[in-house]
């Protein structure tokens, strides 16, 4: 699939709350109440293809840089949609949580990525995201499995919903300072299941950010 050229800026939004553990397996909870109104558009109900879709970090996609240190591994292990904006929406939603987890490394919620592939609720998410660990001096290692998504588009075709699991069992956070990782007993909590609005940018071809995002955590059908 043809990528993108990066179009101009795009605005910033205040940070909101959302609390988040420190240590154990899982990386970035939120409780169900989270969720954000929005996340069930489209009138499609989810599909998956038989395609399988590129698991591997694309540096500069759309002109961005979204890769990650060596101990950072965002494993996106699910199949891309035939329907061309649903595949185009998947992409840039991984492309959503590398963007984090670069922030989350560079300690910084100004990093190109995190305004390319976010707006609105998805940018206040991503800089919460990034701004709790920053507070808290933590960084993030190991792997992060994403899994079992399904598209849905609206009818206007400028919004898909990308719904999965992930899997944090091995994914942790580490102390800046010492590099002590901060490793929990696997349990439940350790899995999400995640809603993703993305919106296709009017100015962009082919760029979708995250504008809303809704977790359901310990989301035993994840395991």
């Amino acid at each position: 699939m043809k990528r993108r050229t990066l179009p101009v800026a795009v605005a910033f939004a205040a940070a909101a709350s959302l609390l988040l553990s420190a240590c154990g397996g899982g990386d970035d909870k939120a409780s169900a109440g989270d969720a954000i109104a929005g996340a069930d558009q489209g009138t499609k109900r989810p599909s998956e293809s038989a395609e399988p879709s590129a698991a591997p970090a694309q540096d500069k996609p759309d002109g961005v840089d979204v890769s990650l240190p060596a101990d950072i591994d965002l494993v996106f292990d699910w199949k891309k949609p035939s329907n061309e904006n649903e595949a185009a929406a998947m992409d840039d939603a991984a492309n959503f949580f590398r963007a984090i987890y670069r922030g989350v490394d560079a300690r910084t919620t100004e990093d190109a990525a995190v305004v390319t592939y976010s707006t609105g609720d998805g940018l206040k998410y991503a800089k919460t995201q990034i701004d709790a660990r920053l507070e808290g001096g933590w960084t993030s290692t190991g792997t992060r499995r994403h899994y079992q998504a399904t598209t849905r588009s609206a009818p206007n075709g400028n919004s898909v919903e990308v719904a999965f699991c992930v899997d944090s069992t091995k994914f942790y956070s580490k102390e800046v300072e010492t590099g002590k990782v901060l490793k929990g007993t696997p349990s439940i909590t350790d899995f999400d299941y995640f809603k993703l609005i993305m919106v296709k940018l009017p100015t962009g071809e082919g760029l979708w950010q995250a504008s809303k995002v809704s977790v359901e955590a310990k989301a035993a059908k994840c395991r």
